[in-house]
């Protein structure tokens, strides 16, 4: 009876009745749930029918948690692990942060329970379940709209065997029974993951993952749920998503920043789950205008209501463009595309009320950012969201009429009719901004089929008075926003309910409440700390700002060490106070900064963080592994193990060995001190016990974790003949159809010396061995070629001797015969410039603690003494032989530790080996080229330069000089010297003479290169050197010893046809006198010489035939005296013309007329201008000669030609030709028909005038400005006039005449002098007089000023003023006499000298070797 006292113990009525309280209860629970969803979908339905044409999403206005997988309930055993696990979606995130047993919040403290909570998933696991966790439990998740909760039992039983067939046997009959639940458990592995992956604004992007699913099982398919930053996704036109076959991807159609964020991948099946996360970084594309900012992101729709949104959207990065100035909002209606900008100017924060919208319509939103530039590229568009009112929903009311029959009706319907309205009560604000604010009320209890609508009421505290606020439709909902309030001021709002029978009283008014003031962006980030993450991340932690000021997230941005070519890392808000940067150049250093914003913009820049430079993270090393044993002598084991895959990032230097004695059952250290090696002999062992091992690695970081132990070593003597086994098998130089695998001899020879090796293969998976090789090894190396590309294969080796072939060793590890990316192999070649045959070869992978390990016949070379050396620069690695031999004729090879295994060798062939050491000792023993054969020069002084140029040499070259077969010495005579960079060999005699004739050779050594250059020096060659080294030894003596030209005369013409002798004069004091000479008379120059900088001018002003001469200027003080002189005569005057006529040609301007009163002139106009230039005028393509009809002349700035007294005979074309050596320039002009008549009659005008202004009436002199008289005297006007014919002389005071009477004279004496005597002058006759002078060819007048004072009076003061004459026109038409007889025309002019100077200088012209004097 003991079993059947134990088991009613176990399971007591109390046990079997709570168990079936929760059993039955979740029967319960389901059907009220079930009833619940039918009317809750009745409901909906009507909704989708009613709102059919407006557009409406409901999704978008689901804000609340929902349950999207519900807890599940369990039966379970004692001891045994359960998991219950929901997932929740909604906006923001909802949290679970509690769980409740039997409505108990439960105590997660204690260790019993493990809770997990990763975008929206969560899970409470109970580790090891017991009979007292028989419960119900229930999940609660809230945010900001709301709970939800979602409730499963667990039921655990006691298992015993006699309970296994009716497990609920001891249910009352009227309840069902629940069948046992049976999981089946799938395994997830992630074969191929999506990475980190970078995008920009506009690209199509897919994250993929391949994955295993075991078992995999057509109807228990595991789902893909995709989620960004803890958002769980859907399909849209910006997401797709596929999932079957072991693949799961996940296709964003069109980049934009909101898709920047980190990714999951779950795997969910009813047993588990499998997660994958990577980031997706998304960059800004191109800007529709240089610099414009970028698209803001993340547009959220609040407060939807009848006719008014709040859109709210995070501001965009801007590390490289500039300060955002303000932001456009725009909306299209759905089912249109016409965006219509919603503000007129700019708003500065990142959120807006649109007001306006018209109720049931659904709207688009997008904003654009604005800064100096231009506006950038609009955002991505919002959801559609529709101008409803939110409360209609809830007025909708499910009623059963019986079997399936339902009826949905508005609670309006149902209700009375005929009465207001009752007030509406607590009356809140929810919502606070700058100029608006959100209410909410309780609707009051209304009965009544009549609408029934809101109005709002404002008191601004302080004001003493409601005003009501206006909207544009009824407020239907309770809750509403009010706009256009002020900001920083407090408010009070209450609330009236209004339906067409009245009005209710207003609700009591809310609580006092104070619209934001406008804040400023958030205080900048504290200090930036920049971890080590990964090769190419670095990850970075910063303090927050201290004053956030409704902080949203951060920008980090990165720079190369002293670039200031600062790049954003993220283009997405981040919440968090870390991050990782990915996309890092590895071995770079960065330097980093954040950034914290909020809806104003962003914040100063933290400081920056110290320099970082990427490199992953240091770990500690991977476990060994493969210890295996290698001889054993009963005493003691060698034991050697492999080093471990992953070092940590750092050198493993030490290694500790654990023993375990099986008997003993207790595991002791081998070694205190640590092991450098990977084989180690272990004493003090117990014969015929047996040992198990384990072994330790340390790096830098620290000790790492223990191999696996190994198998079990008995400890006996080995005396078997056959060798033992080899060790240390690796595998490398890993091609697409080869490798080689290399070995170390065995420790245990056997009876005998090794005499070969056996290597045996393997595929992967197979138990059937292969010899590589049909024949044993001589060396610890193999070859094994013909391997099947990408397939996978194991090693083992046996070595042989005279007894046998031996024990196998441990297999190497598995490789998968596939060469790496980008493998090189290494190349063979002579350097080009010291001749040492080398081996180089290029790493196609490096790590920062990468080095490159060289081996002879696969042994590292560690003896560098026979002329062997190795050169590493970054990836690239060399080996050079100095002195290579026929012991060099063997494989060599290389590796590259901390890689995937890059290594490659090399064989040098006894053939090979003899063309590269020809071509190396061709490039050691060469000619040497030269670029130029021995060549002389005469320096100052008299000395000569031999020289030769090669085309290089070393600091190790030495030469020789002969001259007529004696070699010469270096020293101060013959000082020799070289210049590496430049090849040049040179040599400096300082006394050359006649005695110097001859050869000159010059020969050269360079290591075994040699060259040799002569030069010949005799007869005329010699003579002209030496007389050159004569006079440069004169020149010195004079320019070292007293005043001198440094540049002697020379003539510029500069660009305008100036000249001007130029000279410069050097080694002066204040002594020093300049002079100029023409034709030995002293002349002087307009421009003083200047003896500050040695440059003295002479110009040649209208250069022309009168400055022909030989010119000379001297310098001189008491030290002696230097001459430079320059003959401007003959050729050198020929050259000066025509210097000025290829200025003047170009220059030429085109014919033009001018006429004169003795005929009619063409001009042309020119730079510069003088009758020696070769200048021919020519009329109807005759040349014209110079006579007195037609005068060739001009000025410094024309050429002319005068044609006196035209007839019809000089009508025709003229041409003018200015001839300079190279060129001929010509300008015409067509003088005939309306030019000629025109020209002829001014001519004939200019004629008449100088006729006229000849012979009429003037005054030649003899008349006062100002007379001053004493009255009673007598005043006497007198002057001389002339004109042809004879004058008319009138005399008038003011605008009268003066009459002939007593008191006024008049006379004229012969015909040329004129007066008027006043006698007895009064007072009166003050004033002023006129006297006119007149013929029929016109004349002149002019004014007197009288002034007359009385007896004893002071004289007048009066200061005369110069006499202004007044010409008179003829008084009739001019008619010329005619002449009779022509008479001869008077000689013609003479062009006058030129004063016109020209332009700057364009060549200059030296003087003659100058007579020296002292």
């Amino acid at each position: 009876m003991a079993p059947v006292v134990t088991r009613h113990k176990h399971y007591s009525h109390d046990y079997r009745s709570t168990e079936s309280k929760y059993v039955v209860c979740e029967y319960c629970r389901a059907s009220i749930d079930a009833v619940k969803y039918h009317s809750h979908r009745r409901i909906e339905q009507v909704v989708e029918k009613k709102m059919s044409e407006k557009y409406i999403r409901e999704e978008s206005m689901i804000r609340g948690p929902k349950f999207v997988a519900r807890l599940r309930s369990h039966i379970v055993f004692e001891n045994t692990p359960v998991k219950l696990f929901c997932t929740v979606k909604g906006y923001p995130t909802p949290k679970v942060s509690c769980w409740f047993k039997d409505d108990v919040i439960l105590d997660i403290s204690s260790g019993k329970y493990y809770v997990e909570s990763c975008v929206g998933y969560h899970a409470l696991t109970i580790l090891k379940s017991a009979t007292d966790d028989t419960a119900m439990y229930t999940a609660v998740a809230s945010n900001s709209h709301g709970q939800a909760s979602s409730q499963a039992s667990v039921i655990v039983k006691r298992y015993k065997d006699e309970d296994k067939c009716t497990p609920f046997s001891w249910f009352p009959y009227d309840y069902a029974l629940l069948p046992e639940i049976k999981y089946t458990k799938i395994n997830i592995s992630f074969l191929e993951a999506f990475g980190v992956t970078f995008g920009t604004e506009g690209d199509k992007v897919t994250l993929s993952s391949k994955m295993t699913i075991s078992p995999n099982l057509a109807n228990l398919q595991p789902e893909a749920l995709w989620y960004r930053d803890e958002h769980l996704l859907k399909e849209s036109k910006w997401v797709k998503m596929e999932s079957g076959g072991g693949v799961a991807q996940l296709t964003l159609t069109h980049l934009a920043k909101d898709d920047e964020g980190l990714y999951t991948l779950r795997m969910v099946t009813k047993g588990g789950d499998a997660v994958h996360r990577a980031y997706v970084f998304v960059d800004d594309g191109p800007p529709p205008v240089p610099q414009a900012p970028g698209a803001p992101m993340d547009i959220k729709i609040h407060d939807a209501n009848r006719d008014y949104v709040i859109v709210s959207w995070k501001p965009p990065n801007t590390t490289t463009e500039g300060p955002i100035i303000g932001y456009f909002v725009d909306r299209c209606e759905v089912g249109t595309e016409n965006w219509v900008q919603c503000n007129d100017s700019p708003v500065k924060i990142c959120k807006y009320p649109v007001q306006g919208l018209f109720e049931g319509h659904s709207y688009y939103f997008r904003v654009r950012a604005i800064n100096s530039h231009g506006i950038g590229k609009p955002s991505r568009v919002s959801e559609p969201i529709a101008a409803l009112d939110p409360t209609e929903l809830e007025r909708l009311h499910a009623a059963q009429l019986g079997g399936r029959l339902d009826i949905v009706t508005y609670y309006d319907d149902l209700e009375a009719e005929g009465k207001a309205p009752g007030p509406a009560s607590k009356v809140c604000v929810i919502e606070t901004d700058r100029t608006y604010v959100v209410l909410t009320w309780v609707a009051p209890v209304y009965h009544g089929k009549a609408p029934m609508w809101y109005y709002i009421e404002k008191l601004q505290v302080g004001s003493g008075s409601w005003q009501r606020v206006n909207t544009k439709v009824p407020i239907r909902s309770p809750r509403y926003a009010v706009f256009d309030l002020s900001e920083g001021k407090d408010y009070q709002f209450r609330v009236l309910s209004a339906n067409m029978y009245g009005t209710s009283d207003p609700s009591e008014p809310s609580k006092r409440v104070k619209t934001l003031e406008l804040k400023s962006v958030p205080s900048a980030p504290g200090q930036v700390v920049a971890t080590r993450e990964t090769d190419t991340s670095v990850l970075i932690q910063w303090a927050p700002p201290k004053d956030p000021n409704n902080l949203i997230g951060y920008y980090i941005d990165s720079c190369v060490k002293g670039s200031k070519n600062w790049t954003s890392a993220n283009h997405k808000p981040h919440k968090k106070t870390k991050f990782v940067v990915h996309g890092l150049t590895p071995g770079e250093t960065y330097v980093f900064r954040v950034q914290a914003i909020n809806e104003l913009g962003l914040s100063d820049e933290s400081q920056e963080s110290a320099p970082l430079t990427v490199r992953a993270a240091l770990k500690l090393p991977s476990a060994p592994y493969g210890v295996s044993l290698l001889y054993c002598d009963g005493e003691s084991m060698v034991i050697s193990w492999k080093q471990p895959i992953h070092s940590g990032g750092a050198e493993v230097r030490d290694y500790y060995i654990d023993k375990y004695n099986v008997a003993k059952n207790m595991w002791s250290e081998v070694n205190v001190p640590p092991l450098k090696e990977r084989l180690h002999k272990v004493g003090g062992l117990t014969a015929g016990s047996v040992y198990q091992f384990r072994v330790y690695a340390a790096n830098f970081i620290g000790l790492g974790e223990p191999s696996n132990p190994s198998a079990q070593f008995r400890c006996e003597d080995w005396k078997m003949p056959e060798p033992g086994p080899a060790y240390d098998l690796i595998c490398s130089e890993i091609r697409d159809d080869s490798l080689v695998v290399q070995w170390k001899a065995p420790i245990y020879t056997g009876a005998s010396a090794v005499t070969g090796y056996y290597v045996e293969m393997s595929k992967e998976g197979s138990d059937t061995w292969s010899l590589a090789s049909q024949s044993s090894v001589n060396n610890c190396y193999l070859k094994v070629k013909g391997l099947e590309t990408g397939s996978s294969y194991v090693f083992r080796v046996r070595a042989e001797n005279a007894s046998g072939i031996g024990m196998a060793s441990t297999v190497s590890d598995t490789v998968c015969v596939k060469a790496l990316a980008g493998a090189q192999e290494i190349k063979c070649g002579v350097d080009e410039q010291s001749g040492d045959i080398y081996l180089s070869f290029e790493s196609c992978q490096m790590s920062e603690s990468s080095q490159f390990v060289w081996k002879k016949s696969y042994e590292e070379i560690t003896d560098f003494s026979s002329g062997i050396s190795v050169k590493t620069s970054g990836s690239h690695s060399t080996l050079y032989f100095k002195n290579a031999t026929k012991e060099d004729v063997d494989t060599f090879s290389v590796s590259v530790t901390h890689t995937d295994g890059v290594s490659a060798s090399y064989k040098i062939s006894a053939e090979e080996l003899d063309k590269l050491l020809a071509l190396s000792h061709e490039i050691r023993n060469p000619i040497i080229p030269l670029k130029a054969e021995l060549a002389y020069k005469i320096l100052e002084r008299g000395r000569v330069r031999f020289w030769v140029q090669a085309e290089g040499i070393s600091s190790a070259v030495t030469y020789k000089f002969f001259a007529n077969n004696k070699e010469l010495v270096n020293c101060e005579q013959t000082k020799m010297s070289h210049d590496v960079a430049t090849g040049i060999i040179e040599m400096v005699m300082d006394h050359f003479t006649e005695e110097s004739e001859g050869t000159f050779t010059l020969q050269i050594q360079d290591g075994r290169a040699k060259a040799q250059s002569t030069l010949v020096l005799i007869g005329d060659a010699f003579k002209a050197a030496l007389a050159e080294a004569e006079y440069q030894r004169r020149e010195y003596i004079r320019v070292k010893e007293g005043p001198h030209f440094r540049e002697f005369l020379s003539i510029h013409i500069a660009d305008n046809a100036s000249v001007t002798l130029v000279c410069k004069v050097a080694n002066l004091k204040k002594e020093s006198v300049f002079q100029w000479y023409k034709d030995d008379a002293e002349v002087i120059s307009k421009v003083p010489a200047d003896l500050n900088s040695g440059v003295c001018k002479f110009p040649l002003t209208d250069f022309s035939r009168k400055d022909v001469g030989l010119y000379k200027a001297t310098i001189t003080d008491d030290r002696g005296q230097d001459v430079s002189q320059i003959d401007v005569s003959g050729k050198a005057f020929d050259d000066i013309i025509n210097d000025l006529t290829r200025i003047a040609g170009p220059s030429a301007s085109e014919l033009s007329i001018q006429c004169t009163a003795e005929g009619i002139m063409l001009q042309c106009h020119m730079k510069y201008y003088t009758q020696e230039m070769k200048i021919h005028w020519k009329h109807k393509e005759t040349k014209i000669t110079a006579s007195d009809r037609l005068r060739v002349g001009g000025n410094p700035a024309m050429a002319t030609l005068e044609i006196v007294e035209p007839t019809d005979k000089d009508k025709g074309l003229y041409i003018i030709e200015i001839m300079d050596p190279e060129k001929t320039h010509s300008r015409s002009l067509d003088l005939s028909g309306e030019a000629y008549e025109k020209a002829y009659a001014e001519f004939q005008r200019l004629k008449a005038e100088a006729f006229a202004e000849k012979n009429r009436g003037k005054v030649v002199g003899g008349l006062p400005d100002v007379v001053t008289i004493m009255e009673k005297k007598t005043l006497s006007l007198t002057c001389t006039v002339c004109g042809d014919p004879k004058p008319m002389v009138t005399w008038s005071r003011g605008d009268q005449e003066v009459e002939l009477s007593d008191h006024f004279v008049i006379s004229m004496d012969s015909s040329k002098f004129a007066s008027l005597t006043i006698k007895g002058v009064t007072l009166e006759d003050s004033g002023k007089f006129t006297m006119t002078v007149q013929n029929r060819y016109g004349g002149e007048s002019i004014d007197i000023l009288v002034s007359v004072y009385k007896h004893g009076d002071k004289i007048p003061d009066i200061k005369p003023s110069p006499a202004l004459k007044r010409i008179l026109p003829p008084t009739g038409p001019i008619i010329l006499p005619e002449t009779k007889a022509s008479s001869p025309t008077p000689p013609a002019a003479k062009p006058s000298t030129q004063s016109a100077k020209s332009p700057a200088p364009t060549r200059g012209m030296k003087s003659p070797t100058p007579i020296r004097k002292k």
